[in-house]
């Protein structure tokens, strides 16, 4: 059976101050509570409480060299990411595909777009990324789409709510590095 290519209806732009609380809506559904478990990236089994706000969010919109890149199929808000201009690299992150819209290659064709926006806009080198090195699956993916670990980790902020409640001790981030050609 052929699939239609995830790519073909999608419209990406920079993300405006009005995109805020959609832009909230999305991320936390993908990562947090009931909504997030109908797709593969829920963190619901690590961490509770929120995983971003709106002033957060608002920041990165209005922050000078970054970029929340939104994309939308047929006008509806399907997946967000996040660029941050470093020098010779880019930063990826504050990434969402809505979960019911996960596996179907909506996430690839969205981080190939990212990939290509800091290469031909801000000639970066590398594209840098954190996980939660605890969500083995997640990690696995970015492999296979040529990031690798770097070892380089740091902790969780425990006690800072604004990134959640953690359900376990030892939760870190750590940095992925792709080569952009």
């Amino acid at each position: 059976m052929e699939t239609a290519d995830p790519a073909a209806s999608l419209t990406f732009r920079a993300a405006v101050e009005e995109d805020v609380p959609a832009l909230v809506e999305l991320v936390e559904s993908a990562y947090r509570g009931d909504s997030s478990r109908q797709g593969w990236t829920t963190e619901a089994d690590i961490l509770d409480g929120q995983r971003t706000d709106p002033q957060g969010v608002a920041e990165v919109v209005g922050a000078s060299g970054s970029r929340l890149l939104v994309v939308e199929r047929d006008g509806v808000l399907v997946a967000c990411c996040q660029l941050e201009h470093r020098g010779a690299h880019a930063y990826f992150g504050m990434f969402a595909v809505r979960p019911g819209l996960q596996g179907a290659g909506l996430g690839r064709a969205v981080l190939a777009e990212a990939e290509r926006v800091v290469r031909g806009e801000w000639n970066a080198r590398e594209m840098h990324m954190t996980v939660i090195s605890a969500r083995e699956e997640l990690v696995a993916w970015y492999e296979r789409r040529g990031y690798r670990r770097t070892g380089r980790t740091t902790p969780f902020p425990y006690g800072d709510e604004r990134f959640g409640l953690p359900k376990r001790e030892g939760l870190e981030f750590e940095t992925l590095v792709k080569e952009l050609g």
